[in-house]
């Protein structure tokens, strides 16, 4: 199989690779929860469903596959809480990277955006432990993922980090015995660290918190276009591995994460999208500048939150304009934000294909080795 980068047009979707679902006249028919009346954007502002918040550009890691830290923000441009104040109500918010951890008002960001969405989710490499823990001792019920990107060796290379894996499980075992309770910690897997998955998953098992997977893509917000895996044999294996783990588990959440992981497969081998794209619909992306994007992928912003509030941003001809654009844009990429609404909304799709291969005997995504 050749190396596969997402930066060319996507390949048309394997033969029986799958259940793709393709929307049809701009809905997707015959699917569990799946609402066929025309979208209406004055609604929708009403119940965003996911909002990712990169609060600053600036990184303390070196990391190989994500150039931010070459691109930093500086601290006067990056907006501030009372910009975060005019942010609608939200169900589920990350609040993201760079490093989060690095901006000296994080704690009055978490205070604002608090009291404006149900769940609060913080993506870190971990590294400033004591500043981690100050801030959830504050607020008990914030979560947080830490990026570790294999065992040791494979984190510290990949990250470009000294003791970066020790720092960030140290962090995770100071919250543990906070009692803090939405937390773990997630991989972007590779070549060079895919062979850690399993193991990797079987530490956050025995540590009692939750585990993330990602694959590598291609962004303006990476500032990276040359990412790619070369093994994609290989690396389909190991999720493969990490699928079947996932089936076996007695927790139903492990289940659709196992047909997540199934998605990551089918893009790591040049399939197109399982569930159509709804960013910019059911969710969006702020940059530190203020900027109301559709995700970290199409860099086509929708307004200015510093001068506008956020219902004439996403009402405006403009964001109708960026949705269409990011329901067709082509690249086929499948991360958790944008794929944890279609899977809700397509439901009974996701269910069979639960139901086909946790009972019945399965069909590996690709041939072992």
């Amino acid at each position: 199989m050749r190396a596969v980068s997402r930066i060319a047009p996507p390949l048309a979707a394997r033969g029986g690779g799958g259940d793709v679902i393709r929307p049809v006249g701009g809905y997707t028919y015959g699917l569990l929860f799946e609402d066929a009346r025309a979208w209406h954007p004055e609604a929708a502002v009403r119940r965003v469903r996911f909002a990712s918040l990169i609060v600053t550009y600036r990184c303390n890691a070196r990391c190989r596959m994500c150039h931010t830290w070459k691109h930093p923000s500086e601290p006067a441009e990056e907006i501030g809480p009372e910009v975060f104040a005019r942010l609608p109500y939200m169900d589920t918010v990350n609040i993201t990277g760079g490093e989060p951890f690095l901006r000296d008002d994080l704690e009055e960001i978490v205070r604002v955006v608090q009291a404006r969405s149900r769940r609060i989710v913080i993506s870190s490499n971990g590294y400033l432990t004591e500043r981690i823990v100050r801030l959830f001792e504050r607020f008990s019920r914030l979560g947080i993922r830490v990026s570790l990107e294999g065992l040791p060796r494979s984190n510290d290379q990949l990250r470009g980090m000294q003791d970066g894996f020790d720092h960030g499980l140290r962090t995770l075992l100071r919250l543990k015995s906070m009692g803090i309770k939405d937390i773990g910690f997630g991989i972007t897997v590779s070549d060079a660290n895919a062979g850690d998955l399993v193991d990797l998953y079987h530490l956050s098992r025995l540590m009692g918190v939750e585990f993330a997977s990602a694959a590598l893509h291609n962004s303006f917000y990476f500032h990276k276009m040359d990412n790619t895996i070369s093994k994609p044999e290989f690396v389909a294996e190991c999720f493969d591995r990490f699928i079947e783990e996932l089936l076996r588990s007695p927790r139903p959440k492990d289940w659709f994460r196992a047909y997540f992981n199934h998605g990551l497969v089918n893009y790591i081998q040049g399939g197109q999208r399982l569930l159509p794209c709804r960013m910019g619909r059911d969710a969006f992306f702020l940059d530190p500048f203020g900027r109301v994007l559709p995700c970290n992928v199409l860099d086509e912003p929708m307004g200015d939150l510093r001068r506008e509030d956020f219902e004439t941003i996403w009402t405006s001809p403009r964001a109708e304009e960026v949705r269409a654009l990011a329901g067709h844009c082509g690249k086929d990429c499948w991360m958790m934000g944008s794929v944890a609404e279609p899977m809700k909304k397509n439901l009974l799709a996701v269910s069979r294909w639960i139901l086909r291969n946790k009972f019945l005997p399965r069909r590996r995504e690709t041939p072992p080795q």
